[in-house]
């Protein structure tokens, strides 16, 4: 009896509550369970760092990359890393920095910006677990679509994300809105009834999310497609989405030079001149297998987000939806949950995406959790044709995935600590060291450039090319062309070159252009980290040009009718030199002693030193083969002078314009050497086409003709 009355009145409230309750106070009771939940873990992961380092502290130190940026906008050069330098993208992001401006112009300056960046991250987690909700709902019901929600805040890739400080969250909510808004308007039947708020409510979003991150283009084309297919009276709303993808290009373009950002530039596979053709494909099949057979089952870089084995549990989840979305007539729906499950792969297409504790891949998460949800109903269901209480597997094993899923977060909650306290006792400590000590006009050469440029306030040389536009494509050359590039600077704009470097020697790999150091981090407990070392170095220039001329004493005096320097681009692309299927790691930079060279027409039996005794030279090894071009005389020999490293015995076959020279027969040496031979007058043309094979791999640096 008692019971029954229990049930009355709670009926008549929920009728009341239907009746009156306005639509924010019924969303403000639907988010209330999991705004409780975000908010204890916000506190968790925030007083943990607090308690850690005493002060906000960033798990990232790209995340000061895009501080630096709201900095930018809120001092009136928007765009620009430091006042008066070019304009440049390496914050990806477009939005985000502006988004956190104006917090920074009303006081919340050096780590006080974290704050806003929390706030808003982790009230990006609360509306993503709602987006999810929603947009799991109509295909797998009430019961597992509230365990998909709560798979948000439960997995820890998107928990280490917000607690980043970056763009991550947002970016997730945003693509997550456009599918969730995208499927809406092609599940109503009388779409030119539809107010016109709806419609910009879905361009808007799906702007957003390509403003807070390049792949959010691939969300404008599923909103573009979902109004192409689904028309409201014209098809040319279409359009709608796309436009500011198109802006965006266009600005770029205008004002930076490229219509894709630096980040692009660096980090993309495609226009990588070493991932070409078979490379490539390779490259991103190797990518595929990382994801699906390491990453997603929760092994090695992602074993603190996820539990053993979730790739075939993912992938089962995945294939659910598509029956579910045919059976509740929820099609499209269906395909935009796979859509968006799917972004996850356009990772794939980076020369690497296991940096940042793999912030790349977390955005596209909820797609995945949809799907999971989808398999708890349709397991649930399948009980249920035989004993219809069975059915309560379907809120069980919902529940069971957000549980394994959260047996992560304490894993995860130290990590952020960790990271936190490894971006501060190293980045951070070496801005502030670079404000106290360097000069006002110091100019920085950074390999991570976020902590150094946000705290240091000195001008910055992006080595990596993210912040400093140009400098992108040296980087992925790698550090022979890198030092041939500075080279070049030196003679056209000098004043560009860092004075000072703050750097991990090894990612720097190029010992020539270091000088004395002046102070280091040690960070030995820190994985989030590029090294354990970071130094800083007064930037020395003095070896720039030392191995432009040969050492050999019959050459070295002499001006050359032309010049090949390898690993330098721009000689490279004059003399049509053919990588031959180089590799990242290949090109290098060298620094070492000129050989003792005995000059022949001397009777003293000592060796005599020509030239510099230390040479610095940028160069290609593991090389087979060579094709370039040379421009000689037509009709006059010339002898051909490359500079090399060969360890083993080595036969050296040249060809000339089609005519084979005579083989060279090289001993193994123990240091670079140079060797020369002649082209005869009958081969030499204004433009002469040399080929020269190797039994043996071979490093090559330089190539002059006299």
């Amino acid at each position: 009896m008692m019971g029954n009355r229990v049930r009355e009145w709670r009926n008549r409230l929920a009728e009341a509550w239907k009746g009156r309750a306005r639509p924010w106070q019924k969303t403000a009771l639907g988010i209330a369970p999991v705004l409780l939940a975000t908010l204890g873990l916000a506190y968790w992961a925030i007083s943990g760092v607090l308690a850690k380092l005493g002060h906000p502290g960033a798990t990232l130190d790209d995340s000061f990359i895009h501080f630096q940026y709201a900095r930018a906008f809120a001092e009136g050069h928007p765009l620009r890393f430091q006042p008066g330098e070019p304009i440049s993208t390496g914050a990806t992001s477009l939005l985000w920095p502006l988004v956190l401006a104006p917090f920074y112009l009303v006081g919340f300056r050096d780590l006080a910006i974290l704050w806003p960046a929390w706030l808003l991250s982790f009230a990006a987690l609360v509306l993503l677990a709602q987006e999810v909700y929603r947009l799991a709902r109509p295909l797998a019901g009430q019961a597992a679509a509230l365990s998909a929600g709560a798979m948000v805040p439960a997995f820890g890739g998107l928990m280490w994300c917000a607690a980043s400080g970056m763009e991550a969250v947002p970016f997730a909510w945003a693509i997550a809105r456009t599918i969730r808004l995208s499927a809406e308007w092609a599940e109503v039947q009388e779409r030119e009834r539809l107010r016109a708020r709806a419609l910009w409510h879905l361009v808007v979003c799906s702007w957003i999310a390509f403003l807070l991150r390049p792949e959010g283009a691939l969300f404008t084309v599923a909103a573009a497609a979902t109004l192409f297919i689904f028309p409201a009276r014209t098809r040319w709303k279409a359009l709608l989405p796309l436009a500011m993808p198109v802006f965006i290009a266009l600005l770029l373009r205008v004002l930076s030079g490229s219509a894709i950002s630096s980040t692009a530039h660096v980090k993309l596979l495609v226009g990588n001149p070493y991932y070409m053709g078979d490379a490539l494909w390779a490259a991103v099949q190797y990518n595929v297998k990382l994801l699906f057979v390491t990453l997603l089952n929760g092994r090695i870089w992602s074993a603190e987000f996820l539990p053993a084995g979730g790739t075939a549990v993912g992938i089962i989840g995945l294939a659910a939806v598509i029956p579910l979305g045919v059976r509740e007539e929820k099609r499209w729906r269906a395909f935009l949950v796979v859509l968006l499950a799917a972004g996850i792969g356009i990772a794939c297409f980076y020369v690497s995406f296991l940096w940042n504790r793999l912030r790349y891949l977390w955005p596209f998460a909820p797609g995945w959790f949809v799907g999971l949800a989808c398999f708890a109903r349709l397991a649930g269901d399948g009980l249920g044709l035989i004993r219809a209480r069975w059915r309560v597997l379907t809120p069980i094993l919902g529940g069971c995935f957000v549980g394994l899923l959260a047996s992560r977060l304490d894993g995860t909650m130290d990590d952020v600590v960790n990271s936190a306290s490894g971006i501060d006792r190293q980045q951070v400590k070496l801005g502030r060291w670079a404000k106290a000590n360097l000069p006002p006009d110091a100019r920085i050469g950074l390999n991570d450039t976020g902590a150094i440029a946000y705290f240091s306030e000195r001008r910055t040389f992006d080595v990596v090319g993210l912040t400093t536009p140009g400098e992108g494509r040296y980087w992925v050359a790698g550090p022979g062309s890198r030092y041939e590039h500075y080279e070049r600077l030196a003679k056209t704009n000098p004043s560009r070159l860092p004075t000072h470097f703050i750097v991990y020697p090894e990612w720097m790999a190029c010992d020539a252009v270091l000088g004395p150091m002046l102070t280091e981090a040690v960070v030995v407990d820190s994985t989030v980290l590029g090294g354990t070392t970071m130094r800083a170095h007064v930037a020395d220039w003095s070896l720039l040009g030392s191995g432009e001329k040969p050492w050999s004493p019959a050459f070295a005096a002499r001006e050359p009718i032309d010049a090949l320097d390898v690993a330098d681009l721009e000689s490279e692309a004059e003399h049509r030199y053919d990588l031959a299927g180089a590799r990242e790691g290949h090109d290098v930079a060298r620094v070492d002693a000129a050989p003792l060279v005995r000059d022949p027409e001397s009777e003293e039996a000592d060796a005599r030193d020509y030239g510099n005794p230390m040479v610095a030279d940028g160069g290609r090894a593991n090389r087979r083969v060579e094709r370039f071009v040379l421009h000689l005389r037509d009709g006059v020999a010339a002898h051909v002078v490359a500079r090399i490293d060969n360890r083993a015995a080595n036969v050296l076959h040249a060809r000339a314009n089609g005519r084979e020279l005579p083989a060279i027969v090289l001993q193994p040496d123990t240091t670079w050497s140079e060797i020369a031979f002649d082209v005869p007058a009958d081969a030499a043309k204004s433009e002469t086409a040399l080929e020269i094979t190797a039994s043996q791999p071979l490093a090559v640096f330089h190539y002059w003709a006299f």
